[in-house]
C-alpha cells in the first residue's frame, strides 16, 4: 500500500465567521490527511470568547427582519453554489476525512438537495385553527396556533459526514428563521467552512450563521451552557451527548448518538441481494457511519452459505488512499481510532472469536474485517465499533434474532432480509429501534425520513421536516370576541 503522493492542495479556509466577518486568531490547528498524515490545511483555533461573540452576533441578527421569501432565496442560491463547486467540495471531503473520493462526490449533491428540501418544508410549515368552542363557556373564543423560531441554535457536527450533517442542521435552522452557531469537527472542518462561504456569498445576513472552529473540549462548554442558546443539535458519541445533557440547562436538545446496528437474515432471504447490501453497510466510509451494519444475525440454515459469500465479496474490496479512484475502504479518521478498533477485534479473538477475513492494520487503514463466534460481553458485541468490522451470529429463529438485536443499549436502525410479510411485520413491531429496513441495509437513509433512535441512540428526530419542527416553538393565539 503506497503512502506517498496522495494528498494534494486544498484551498485554505478563511478563519472564523462571526457576525458576517471572517476573522483569524493566533492559534491554528492543522488538518491532515488520515491516510498519509500530509497537511491539508490549517484552521483557526477559536477561544471561548469567540464562541460568546458568535452567540452575541446570532442574537443580534435575530432582531433584524429576515422574511421567509428572503430566507428561501438565499438557501436556493447557496444550493446552486454548492453544486457549482462540487469537485472542490468532494476533494476537500476526501482529503480531510474518511470517505473515498467516490463516496465524497455524493455529499455535495446531497447537501444541495438538503437546502432545497429545507426551503420546501419552511414554506409548508404552519399552524391551524383550534376549536375553542369544544368546551362549554368558550363559545365566543376563536383562535389558532403558529410556529416561530426557537432563536439561537448551537449545531455541533461530526467528522464522518462533514458537509451533509452541517447542511442537515444549518439548512432547516435558517429556513425556519433561526440564527446558528456551527461548531464542526476540528478533524474535518473544511467543507463546513465552504458551506458558510457559499451561504454568505448567497446573501445570508450577517450573524445568521456563525462558525467557530477548534477543540470541542475547549469550545463546547461555552457553546452549550450559554442561556442565550435555545437549542443544541448534536451528532456524535454517547459520552459527549451525556455531558451536553448534564450541562446544557433548560433548553431543547436534539442528539443522534450512534448505534450497534443489527441485520437479521432469515432462511428465505435472497442472499444475492443481502450480501452486497450488508457489505456496503458495514464497510462504507471505513465503517465510520452511525448506521453501519455491525451485527449480522443469521438463521442456522443460511449461515454457512452467507458466510462464504460475504468472505468472497470482501476479498474483492480494495483498501488504501481516499483519493485513489479504485479504493473501496479508505483510512479511518486517525491512527488512534484504527488502533482502538484493532484492540476491540483482538479482545474478541482473545475470548474465542475467529477472524474470517481482515484484521490487518497499517496506520489508520484497517482492512475490512469479518468475525464469527464473537462472545457476549466483549465490546464488539455490545458497543458501537465505528470501524470496518462486522460480526456474524447464528440464530435459531426470528424470536431469537429479535431478542439478540434488542440486547444492546442502542436503537437507531435495524434491518431484516426475508420474503415473508408476516416475519417482516413481526420484526417491525418488536425491534426497539427508530427505523426498520426490510430487504435493505441498516445504512439506508432518505432525508425526508424522521431520523433518530431509541435508548442511547439519541433524543428527538432529524430529517428536514422533523428537524424544522424541532427548531421551532408553537404559540397559541386566542380571541375572546
Amino acid at each position: 500500500m503506497e503512502r506517498a503522493g496522495t494528498a494534494s492542495a486544498v484551498a485554505e479556509p478563511c478563519g472564523l465567521l462571526i457576525g458576517g466577518t471572517w476573522v483569524r486568531r493566533p492559534r491554528s490547528i492543522e488538518v491532515r490527511n488520515p491516510f498519509d498524515g500530509r497537511r491539508v490545511a490549517a484552521i483557526t483555533a477559536a477561544e471561548p470568547e469567540d464562541v460568546r461573540d458568535a452567540i452575541s452576533a446570532a442574537e443580534a441578527a435575530l432582531a433584524v427582519e429576515f422574511p421567509l421569501h428572503a430566507r428561501c432565496t438565499v438557501l436556493l442560491a447557496a444550493a446552486a453554489r454548492i453544486e457549482a463547486r462540487h469537485d472542490e467540495y468532494a476533494h476537500a471531503i476526501a482529503s480531510e476525512g474518511s470517505k473515498t473520493i467516490r463516496e465524497a462526490r455524493r455529499e455535495p449533491l446531497r447537501a444541495a438537495a438538503l437546502l432545497r428540501l429545507a426551503v420546501e418544508e419552511a414554506r409548508a410549515l404552519g399552524g391551524e385553527t383550534l376549536p375553542f368552542d369544544s368546551r362549554a363557556g368558550s363559545e365566543n373564543r376563536q383562535g389558532y396556533y403558529f410556529r416561530f423560531p426557537v432563536g439561537v441554535v448551537a449545531a455541533i457536527t461530526p467528522f464522518n459526514d462533514p458537509l451533509a450533517v452541517a447542511a442537515h442542521k444549518v439548512g432547516p435552522a435558517l429556513a425556519v428563521g433561526n440564527a446558528v452557531v456551527l461548531k464542526p469537527s476540528s478533524a474535518t472542518p473544511l467543507s463546513a467552512l465552504r458551506l458558510a462561504e457559499d451561504l454568505t456569498a448567497a446573501g445570508l445576513p450577517p450573524g445568521r450563521l456563525n462558525v467557530v472552529t477548534g477543540s470541542g473540549e475547549e469550545l463546547g462548554p461555552a457553546l452549550v451552557t450559554d442561556p442565550r442558546v435555545r437549542l443544541v443539535t448534536f451528532t456524535g458519541g454517547v459520552a459527549t451527548g451525556e455531558r451536553i445533557a448534564r450541562t446544557a440547562g433548560l433548553k431543547k436538545l436534539s442528539m443522534e448518538l450512534g448505534s450497534n446496528s443489527p441485520v437479521i437474515v432469515l432462511a428465505d432471504a435472497d442472499l444475492a441481494r443481502a450480501v452486497p447490501a450488508i457489505a456496503a453497510g458495514a464497510f462504507a466510509q471505513a465503517g465510520q457511519n452511525c448506521l453501519g451494519v455491525q451485527r449480522v444475525l443469521l438463521h442456522d440454515t443460511v449461515y454457512d452459505a452467507f458466510r462464504t459469500r460475504l468472505v468472497d465479496h470482501v476479498k474483492g474490496l480494495n483498501a488504501g488512499s481516499s483519493l485513489d479512484e479504485d479504493v473501496d475502504v479508505c483510512a479511518m479518521i486517525d491512527d488512534a481510532q484504527a488502533a482502538r478498533v484493532e484492540s476491540w477485534v483482538q479482545e474478541a479473538v482473545g475470548r474465542g472469536a475467529r477472524i474470517l477475513i481482515g484484521g490487518r492494520r497499517e496506520g489508520a487503514v484497517l482492512w475490512p474485517t469479518v468475525l464469527e463466534d464473537v462472545p457476549s460481553g466483549v465490546r464488539l458485541d455490545w458497543d458501537e465499533v465505528y470501524g470496518p468490522v462486522v460480526s456474524l451470529y447464528r440464530v435459531s429463529s426470528l424470536d431469537d434474532a429479535i431478542e439478540r438485536a434488542n440486547a444492546v443499549h442502542y436503537g437507531l436502525h435495524a434491518a431484516i432480509f426475508t420474503e415473508s410479510l408476516r416475519d417482516a411485520f413481526t420484526a417491525v413491531r418488536r425491534l426497539a429501534v427508530g427505523a426498520v429496513m426490510v430487504n435493505d441495509s441498516t445504512d439506508y437513509r432518505l432525508d425526508v425520513m424522521p431520523f433518530g433512535g431509541t435508548k442511547q441512540s439519541g433524543i428527538g428526530r432529524e430529517g428536514i421536516r422533523f428537524a424544522s419542527r424541532e427548531m421551532t416553538e408553537t404559540r397559541v393565539v386566542c380571541f375572546n370576541l
